[in-house]
């Protein structure tokens, strides 16, 4: 058993959840522009607001199974891979929009944290 990609699994799994189900409606730091929910983000962006629940939606579902994967390996790999394409866009719409490297720090930071559990489940 691999405690650093479980402890992985659950920082970037957790982390995703409490973004988009608990913090969605308060301002943070690191929101794109001056956004003060996603919503509001969504919309600094230049993106329609069905994307704010697509998005939403299988960020939530990836990070689920992020976490479910500890019990069903399986899981693993299709769920970082996912949330890799999900949050680089979350990097580049942040780069869109000129904002300071620091607010892309977290989704960057998730970013490699999936490339990291990518690489142990397929074994590039």
């Amino acid at each position: 058993m691999n405690y650093l990609v479980i402890a992985l699994q659950l920082i970037v799994g957790i982390s995703i959840l409490n973004v988009w189900l608990v913090q969605n409606k308060k301002p943070t730091q690191w929101r794109g522009g001056d956004a003060k929910t996603i919503q509001e983000e969504f919309k600094v962006y230049g993106l329609p607001a069905w994307s704010c629940y697509v998005v939403g939606f299988l960020k939530v579902v990836l990070a689920i199974g992020l976490i479910t994967a500890i019990w069903v390996p399986m899981l693993l790999g299709p769920s970082a891979l996912g949330l890799a394409i999900l949050l680089s866009g979350s990097v580049l719409m942040h780069i869109k929009i000129n904002d300071p490297i620091k607010k892309s720090f977290p989704a960057l930071l998730f970013l490699l944290l999936c490339a990291y559990l990518i690489y142990h489940s397929y074994g590039f």
